[in-house]
């Protein structure tokens, strides 16, 4: 008799562990068994056009996608860039280019010019995808940014835009961060500032007033937060040029920082990527099949600064949570 109920205490426990992990939450990454990914495409994994800026999500189907700014050839600065193209795979060998989703003539407050449709992100809830991109308003693009957000129901086409998010400072680099409770937060960032606050349930206001991102240290732009072991990272680019004399060749450097919150206090952890081939670097960190990515861009097709193209290589952390120094695979 103590034998068959402790088998009936066993099989009931494995159900509840079966539904348990059956509610995992969909902006969460979806595999979490053993790696599944033996092989990388060689980098830069997009070659066909030039991208950069490259926020990575793994969605409920299973595949991961790439959300990219878009170089224009011949390029004038990032002046020029005026679309968004979608990427996807779901092996990290074979990439689908899902073309362009939005551009610059379907955002009806933008700068009539055009242009300036810098790094964007995605996130996702309750059956729709939110596709928060930063653009100028008038002429004076540099202190008339705007976050502007756009749905669909599809991850990777038919997005429109609904507007943008009121009580933004004119900074850039949108970035959404939905935590466990489902709870949404989106940071921006430039000019030595990062600020992140609360969105609203609607994703598309926000929850009381942005605040700044304190522990910081050399804060460029593109903040991307991911929690990895209940801790929350922060990544971002910093200021680094080449020619500093301080033993690191070239540009920006990625670095991050831990918190016990997503809106800080941070602390400072050091730099996971050293400068790559391009002036700027922007990245993303994402789980996929059981294994950690560095997401990035640098200009080994074109060999020019503002002819980007996106990468992304492995990342490792260390037992103590801090992160290996990511290897560029060239």
């Amino acid at each position: 008799m103590m034998r068959k109920n402790l088998y009936a205490i066993c099989i009931y426990a494995l159900a509840l562990m079966g539904c348990a992990s059956s509610r995992q939450h969909p902006n969460e990454p979806q595999a979490t068994g053993p790696a599944t990914i033996g092989s990388l495409a060689p980098n830069p994994f997009v070659r066909h056009i030039f991208t950069a800026d490259p926020s990575a999500r793994v969605w409920e189907d299973g595949r991961l996608y790439v959300y990219a700014s878009h170089d224009m050839d011949p390029p004038r600065g990032c002046d020029l860039m005026d679309r968004y193209h979608v990427f996807s795979t779901d092996d990290m060998v074979h990439w689908k280019d899902h073309g362009e989703i939005l551009n610059a003539s379907q955002v009806p407050w933008g700068r009539k010019e055009g242009g300036f449709m810098w790094a964007p992100d995605c996130a996702y809830k309750n059956g729709t995808y939110y596709f928060y991109f930063p653009h100028p308003s008038e002429t004076d693009w540099n202190h008339t940014w705007k976050i502007g957000v756009a749905t669909s129901k599809e991850p990777a086409a038919n997005f429109t835009v609904q507007g943008y998010i009121e009580g933004m400072d004119p900074l850039i680099d949108p970035h959404v961060f939905v935590d466990d409770d489902g709870q949404a937060y989106i940071y921006n960032g430039g000019g030595g500032v990062c600020k992140g606050g609360k969105l609203k349930d609607n994703m598309m206001e926000l929850d009381g007033e942005m605040q700044v991102m304190e522990g910081l240290v050399d804060f460029h732009e593109a903040a991307w937060v991911h929690k990895y072991k209940g801790k929350y990272y922060l990544s971002y680019s910093d200021n680094h040029e080449d020619g500093w004399n301080d033993g690191i060749e070239g540009d920006n450097c990625m670095r991050y920082a831990m918190s016990d919150s997503p809106l800080g206090p941070w602390k400072h952890m050091g730099i996971y990527m050293k400068p790559t081939d391009s002036a700027t670097n922007h990245g993303s960190i994402v789980k996929y099949k059981g294994e950690w990515f560095a997401f990035y861009h640098n200009s080994a097709v074109s060999h020019h600064d503002w002819l980007r193209s996106i990468c992304v290589d492995r990342l490792y952390y260390n037992e103590d949570g801090t992160i290996q120094m990511v290897e560029q695979r060239k």
